[in-house]
């Protein structure tokens, strides 16, 4: 292996930068809507407790925001620096979605931001809160039309080929947003995002009442945390089911890896693995442990459903679909079998995991309980963050990672699209350097996270206090700080 390999580098930094600003999306799209939902709770009711946990959570919101706007923008110089010949084919199509995320839907976010920041005191509750609600939908246009790119990748649609056969060229814009993919991903992305964001809450919510700290605001929390989790898995689940129809459809080759099916599997034969070992070939099976027909219920909807191999869809690939890049991946175009197949496992398993606790919260916290909830359970609540950012982190990772050897699928080889002209050790610079600031704002970001996470919510008022209901919104602070 070439250290100095210019794709391998490139590869890399890209998934390195891609990772890290990934960190901060999920946790805007769900805390954005978590806020919102928060200050609507406080104009509705008029307790103070909503207008605490509003700022509170709306701080941990606002560092996140603006730690995943820094990491967003260096990611996009990539396609410049490192990938020059995949934005010279595709950037036709690939740049219409991404300047309407970058000039409308961020724009439409970072502005009504503004507002929701310094207008506490300048601005009526009405109006304020339609500015958070408003900077919550601006976020998940952005999320979509990113994804809308993405799905251009996964699945070629609304373009046509330039005369000379070296660009690719936009044609249909409304195909492009409603790639099926795009469409299919938007919902479960979202429902990702919310059940990491409910991770997060629920962690908090634990570490303060395992101290007896800001209890009745803590409990609030982490009951719609608990809930919110639940809820969220459930779609992450149903939403998963649909996106999965369309990958068979479109990426047969990306189920056949993530299961590590070899050759076509119909009924019961088309099982699902929990867990197995064997030969990276799948020519020997050591152990396994396997439910039947389940494979094909994901695949198909139908218990007698068929799953394509990897040997039956290199064969058809090879000599009938793609013969022109057959030498180039030498006979086979399987992405990497193992970080498929377990990025896939770990995905479900670490999402279920944050769901579990979940469950067992809701029942150590319902109202009948006979006994206080002790404090190893608060300390495990504490894990449902790291599980669920585990679950989408991997989930992305098998997102990229089972759609290579392609770069634009059927259309562009990953190694055809890095830079021809940007040596190795250019690359290798660039990526010791981004690691490392990028290892820098990490520790900013988790302590100023922590530090606000910590702090918690302003107390709640005692019995000579006013009434919260009689506060005027004036009264109030002029930012969420």
């Amino acid at each position: 292996m070439d250290l100095l390999d210019p794709l391998l580098l490139a590869r890399w930094q890209f998934g390195l930068t891609t990772l890290y600003h990934f960190l901060f999306v999920p946790l805007t799209l769900g805390m954005a809507l978590t806020v919102a939902i928060f200050q609507t709770a406080w104009f509705r009711t008029g307790a103070l407790k909503w207008l605490h946990l509003t700022r509170f959570f709306g701080k941990i919101f606002l560092i996140n925001f603006a730690m995943g706007v820094v990491t967003g923008i260096v990611q996009e110089f990539q396609f410049g620096m490192n990938w020059s010949s995949y934005s010279r084919f595709v950037g036709d199509v690939f740049g219409a979605p991404l300047a309407f995320e970058g000039l409308m839907a961020f724009f439409f976010e970072a502005t009504f931001i503004g507002p929701w920041i310094f207008g506490w005191d300048k601005l009526p509750k009405a109006l304020h809160l339609a500015s958070i609600w408003i900077a919550t939908v601006g976020a998940w246009f952005s999320a979509y039309f990113i994804l809308a790119a993405n799905a251009f990748m996964q699945n070629p649609v609304g373009y046509q080929m330039s005369a000379d056969g070296g660009r690719a060229e936009m044609t249909d814009f409304f195909a492009i947003l409603t790639n099926p993919v795009a469409l299919a991903a938007l919902p479960h992305t979202l429902f990702a995002a919310f059940m990491m964001t409910m991770g997060v809450i629920i962690s908090i919510s634990a570490w303060h009442l395992l101290r007896g700290q800001n209890m009745e605001m803590m409990r609030t929390s982490l009951r719609y945390g608990l809930v919110g989790m639940l809820v969220a898995f459930g779609g992450v689940a149903l939403s998963g089911d649909q996106l999965s129809l369309v990958m068979v459809s479109t990426q047969p080759m990306k189920m056949a890896a993530a299961e590590a099916t070899f050759n076509t599997v119909c009924g019961a034969d088309a099982s699902f693995s929990i867990f197995t070992l064997g030969t990276p070939d799948g020519t020997s099976e050591l152990f396994s442990i396997r439910v039947p027909y389940l494979l094909s219920l994901l695949s198909t909807h139908s218990l007698d459903g068929c799953v394509e191999g990897i040997n039956d869809l290199n064969a058809q690939y090879t000599t009938e679909m793609f013969p022109q890049f057959a030498d180039q991946v030498g006979g086979s175009f399987a992405p990497v079998l193992w970080v498929t197949y377990w990025s896939f496992r770990w995905m479900i398993g670490m999402g279920s995991v944050a769901a579990l606790t979940a469950v067992v919260g809701m029942w150590l916290t319902r109202k009948k309980a006979k006994r206080p909830v002790p404090a190893w359970a608060w300390r495990l609540a504490i894990w449902a963050w790291p599980a669920s950012l585990v679950a989408i982190l991997v989930g992305w990772v098998f997102t990229e990672m089972g759609r290579q050897p392609w770069i634009v699928f059927g259309l562009m080889l990953t190694e055809d699209g890095v830079s021809p002209l940007v040596p190795g050790w250019t690359v290798l610079i660039s990526l010791l350097s981004f690691t490392a600031i990028y290892a820098v704002l990490a520790v900013v970001e988790f302590r100023l996270i922590l530090k606000a996470a910590q702090a918690g919510p302003q107390p709640l008022p005692g019995p000579d206090d006013p009434d919260p209901r009689d506060l005027a919104l004036e009264d109030t602070p002029t930012t969420v700080y």
